[in-house]
């Protein structure tokens, strides 16, 4: 989060999680996409803590209800797995980012391994189900494409964990 600066447009809220990691000399404001109340409840303490304004849209990512070009930063993590269209949401944070912004993300997705990727198809329909939506193999790199986003940093590898749900994507985008 470090990264981050300006208005920030962070997807996937959650519980504020990352919010102690930005940055208040360069944070004006957090501005959390997030369709989950009670998550939401529980960053009351996290919110609290930076000098910084936050607010939520209880919505999902797909439509955001915010002025083009208006943001300078966009963050997601581990949100575009759960996203029903992670396209639109991803064309949704285009439209929003100014002219120069960055999106920084952080997601687990498709792995390189064909074993591996042949069990993150396997599982997709079960572990979606008990896991809030969260499909295991989303290609990472195509969806920022397919929304017209180019990647100007990519790191990609293993986090510990089950194989099937630990290839990470971390970097860049506009």
């Amino acid at each position: 989060m470090p990264l981050a600066k300006g208005r920030v447009l962070e997807i996937g809220i959650g519980s504020g999680l990352n919010l102690p990691y930005y940055d208040a000399a360069k944070v004006t404001s957090v501005i959390g996409v997030d369709p989950d109340e009670h998550f939401w409840a529980r960053s009351e303490d996290r919110r609290n803590a930076v000098n910084f304004d936050v607010e939520r849209i209880g919505l999902s990512g797909e439509d955001i209800p915010m002025e083009s070009a208006s943001a300078d930063t966009v963050v997601v993590t581990y949100s575009l797995c759960t996203i029903p269209d992670p396209v639109r949401a991803l064309r949704e944070m285009r439209r929003i980012l100014k002219p120069g912004g960055e999106i920084l993300f952080s997601e687990h997705g498709r792995a390189p391994d064909a074993k591996v990727e042949k069990w993150q198809t396997r599982i997709d329909p079960i572990w979606s189900k008990i896991a809030g939506g969260c499909h295991s193999g989303r290609d990472i790199p195509n969806l920022m494409s397919q929304a017209g986003l180019g990647i100007i940093e990519l790191h990609q590898h293993y986090i510990p964990g089950p194989k099937v749900l630990s290839y990470n994507y971390w970097g860049r985008a506009r």
